[in-house]
């Protein structure tokens, strides 16, 4: 029984594509796949090094470009001077960003999309995608809410 894409693993879609994976390129896809938060290059290569201590920053370096070119993981900016990386969301998203820790969060809320709709349709547009970030500081240190 043939995977849709979104059921394929980063390494059987990586193979899909053509890419010839190396041990390395495994170690790296396995490691943005398990990811639960956005890890940046070099926490990749901390995660990656700490299994094979043959994988280069380098080659961290050219393998996460590898795979965004192929359209596999997305590149964030979340203004930390850090590139950070997923893995393409099976479902849209949003994030919201700490500006103190950090901490990114993801969520979904479907007024925010229904604006958005609204928007583009108001200025004669038709929204094909969109990317949200908002960013934000804590309330209270000590209470933080919930998506």
């Amino acid at each position: 029984m043939n995977k849709t894409p979104s059921e394929l693993t980063l390494e059987e879609a990586c193979v899909q594509k053509g890419m010839r994976m190396t041990d390395q390129r495994r170690v790296i896809a396995q490691i943005i796949e398990a990811a639960s938060d956005h890890p940046d290059v070099e926490e990749l290569y901390r995660r990656a090094s700490a299994i094979d201590d043959r994988i280069s920053l380098s080659t961290v370096y050219r393998t996460v470009n590898l795979f965004e070119e192929a359209g596999l993981i997305t590149k964030h900016d979340f203004k930390d001077g850090r590139a950070r990386f997923e893995l393409i969301p099976d479902e849209h998203h949003d994030h919201l960003i700490d500006v103190r820790s950090g901490t990114v969060i993801e969520f979904r809320n479907e007024e925010i999309e229904a604006i958005q709709e609204v928007i583009a349709k108001r200025l004669g547009y038709r929204l094909v995608d969109h990317r949200l970030e908002l960013y934000a500081v804590p309330i209270n240190s000590t209470e933080r809410t919930k998506p």
